[in-house]
């Protein structure tokens, strides 16, 4: 994948070339949300920002991702992040991170080649708040996107995401099918083992734990904690 375009000129000119039609309202804004790519996000009511519907996510969600994986690996880090806002003491902007979690690969599915390039174009239809671009951007840093993760949120998205892949994929192999009784001793096991779930990169993982100063143990455990937390909703959202 290539790195994100944070120029607006520029991005411009690879969709002209590209022969993508750009909505007005895109046009107008996207110069601001390229601006807000390299602004560390402000969240919830620190910003008093203007939030999109839940419904109006989804819709978008679904717009641009009919695979079922996707969806539930959306659902899943929308509630994993859910978790964290409630845990970290960000309880009043747990929708902002729940919304960042849900949206965060909004343009995977289609566009795997410009992941967190295309995302603001689409972002726009639902007009996501910049601090909003700015997180969804962020949890590609050193991948496909240049833009750092600074806020707490941004930080713990980057870790978390990755990282839910590798747990979900853990779990479908135990007869539960299921993270509930999975612990932590376990977990390991499988991040050891390169020829599990190897599209999981533990490199990716590691690097999140450090950014955040945690143990990667800590990171399991409470990732681990945060998708039992939401296990029984993705399963009745996802069918």
């Amino acid at each position: 994948m290539q790195p994100c375009y944070h120029s607006d000129q520029r991005y411009l000119k690879t969709m002209s070339v590209m022969g993508i039609a750009r909505p007005a309202t895109i046009n107008n804004k996207l110069s601001e949300w390229f601006r807000a790519a390299n602004t560390p996000a402000r969240t919830g009511k620190e910003n008093n920002m203007d939030m999109p519907t839940r419904e109006q996510a989804m819709e978008l969600l679904k717009k641009y991702n009919t695979e079922e994986f996707h969806i539930r690996h959306a659902l899943t880090v929308e509630g994993v992040m859910r978790y964290y806002a409630n845990e970290e003491g960000f309880g009043d902007d747990a929708d902002f991170w729940a919304m960042c979690g849900l949206l965060h690969d909004i343009d995977f599915e289609n566009w795997p080649e410009e992941h967190c390039k295309k995302a603001p174009e689409l972002l726009a239809e639902i007009d996501a708040p910049e601090e909003m671009v700015h997180a969804i951007c962020s949890h590609g840093y050193g991948i496909c996107s240049d833009v750092e993760p600074t806020h707490q949120m941004e930080k713990i998205l980057f870790a978390a995401d990755e990282l839910t892949g590798l747990i979900w994929s853990a779990a479908l192999m135990r007869p539960s099918k299921s993270c509930k009784d999975m612990e932590v001793k376990s977990l390991k096991k499988k991040f050891k083992d390169k020829r599990f779930a190897a599209g999981c990169d533990r490199d990716i993982i590691r690097t999140g734990a450090e950014r955040l100063g945690w143990e990667l143990d800590e990171l399991f455990e409470r990732t681990i904690m945060a998708m039992r937390s939401c296990e029984d909703d993705v399963n009745a959202q996802a069918v």
